[in-house]
């Protein structure tokens, strides 16, 4: 019998497990640690962030599901790894603290075959004094805090009713941050509210991106063909902007939030402040800041993860100038070089570089998108990760069976720019690869016929299908497994 362990039920752990249960038989275990009893499907946030779905429409409890499909779950917070055992015992172990009510605070070492780490990111609102929910601004990173950023969002409107105008700053609140869709989705969400409540010409609507130029989105802009001619994203999402009104600060790196105001630092090397009445900004990420230990209790964490805290895989982490990066840099298994029956999956991964060119202030700052690993790769990877192991326990496979780069793998995106039936409308677009190849594809990196954008209301309501089908799947209701990660 084996037992594999997953750290993580989001996108990427969750759908491992499904995948390896489905895969192995009943004599072997899949175990699922997560110290959240809730599966949330993050994507749909920002319309808890307005108001428009509550934390029930994203969230479902984990138990019921795994209980069904034979998968043991336990709610705790992996904290360290033991990947070469311990003094009592040879075999591979990660001590977990239980979150549970009932167990709360109680540490218990699991002993595993194989490992998955997809535990995601730690929402690191301490790199950004007065950052968070805790601080000076809002966040929809999880269904908890986007119904806080609804509720101050219904006091603008408020205020705007009664005559007040209000400023309204969405965006990055890090030089270094990720998730550059999910700020501008929200951004036009809550413009999109806006006008609808009668009150946008009273509002202004600012967004503040660590991005160089619109269109970026943390993987370098796209170029898109169509009808024959070549596109750029920042052309594309540049005319969205000056459509809808909203003004983009670009290039900047949050310093500190205050009440009210917040500082930032630009690519010039400036120091400039902006004043506000509503932000919702989003953090930077990092590792879960596991520990790892030898068998003898020696620290060897920088062994198997990178100063971020994420886990190094077969990637090539060397450093080189931009224009040495190369699409083979990225990892294709997600397999520790260091214990090969240890996988990082999804944000859980180290990047070997950023997408997007890095660029610095004069003054050192770094202000520029982090490579962004969520929705579909996440999903690809863990399924992909999980037919590797399924293969290394049935057939005895020393070497991963299964490939998942993200330099030979395409992403779809659906970027809400409003809910509603009639009135919604959404950016869908499509990228391949997702790590531009510049020696295969010399336009942009990318294959311009399946890399495309359209924005209507048709792509609302592709998004909003979307939803309930990723949560039918998610919820591993019958035939889930045919339906595309």
């Amino acid at each position: 019998m084996s037992r594999v362990v997953i750290l993580g039920a989001g996108v990427s752990g969750h759908t491992a497990a499904l995948h390896l249960r489905r895969m192995l038989g009943k004599e072997h275990e899949v175990l699922v640690v997560s110290p959240n009893s809730q599966w949330n499907w993050i994507p749909s946030n920002i319309w808890v962030g307005v108001g428009r779905m509550g934390v029930k429409d994203v969230t479902f409890p984990l138990a019921p599901v795994y209980r069904r499909q034979k998968i043991t779950f336990t709610q705790a917070k992996a904290v360290a790894l033991h990947p070469d055992g311990d003094t009592t015992d040879p075999r591979p172990a990660v001590d977990v603290v239980h979150t549970s009510a009932q167990r709360m605070g109680e540490h218990e070492l699991i002993r595993y075959d194989y490992l998955i780490n997809a535990t995601g990111p730690k929402l690191n609102f301490q790199a950004t004094p007065g950052l968070g929910p805790d601080g000076n601004s809002w966040s929809v990173c999880t269904a908890g805090h986007a119904v806080e950023a609804a509720a101050a969002l219904e006091d603008v409107i408020a205020r705007l009713r009664s005559g007040q105008p209000q400023r309204l700053v969405i965006g990055m609140g890090h030089g270094t941050c990720t998730c550059e869709g999910a700020a501008f989705e929200y951004a036009f969400n809550v413009e999109h509210e806006l006008r609808a409540a009668g009150v946008r010409d009273l509002a202004e609507v600012v967004y503040l991106s660590n991005e160089h130029e619109l269109g970026d989105f943390g993987v370098g802009g796209m170029v898109f063909g169509q009808r024959g001619f070549l596109t750029s994203s920042q052309t594309w999402t540049e005319s969205l902007f000056r459509e809808r009104g909203v003004r983009a600060v670009l290039g900047a790196h949050v310093e500190r939030v205050e009440e009210g105001k917040l500082y930032y630092e630009t690519l010039a090397g400036d120091h400039e402040s902006l004043t506000f009445d509503f932000a919702m900004l989003l953090p930077p990420f990092r590792g879960a800041e596991l520990q790892a230990f030898d068998r003898l209790g020696e620290d060897i964490t920088a062994t198997m993860f990178a100063p971020n805290g994420f886990l190094k895989v077969d990637a090539d982490y060397t450093s080189k100038p931009y224009d040495d990066w190369r699409a083979a840099d990225w990892p294709s298994t997600y397999q520790s070089p260091a214990y090969g029956n240890v996988f990082g999956v999804g944000i859980a991964f180290a990047p070997p570089h950023q997408i997007s060119r890095p660029r610095t202030s004069p003054n050192g700052t770094v202000i520029t998108p982090a490579p962004p690993r969520t929705g579909m790769p996440s999903g690809i990877m863990g399924r992909q990760v999980a037919r590797t192991i399924a293969d290394m326990i049935q057939t005895g496979a020393t070497e991963p069976t299964h490939t998942a780069s993200m330099a030979d793998m395409g992403a779809a995106c659906v970027a809400s720019a409003g809910t509603g039936l009639r009135s919604g409308s959404a950016a869908a677009m499509t990228m391949y690869p997702v790590v531009p190849d510049h020696q295969k594809y010399p336009h942009g990196g990318r294959s311009l016929t399946d890399t495309f954008g359209e924005i209507g209301l048709a792509g609302h309501w592709v998004k909003h299908a979307l939803h309930y089908l990723f949560l039918y799947k998610a919820k591993a209701r019958p035939g889930w497994f045919l339906i595309p990660e």
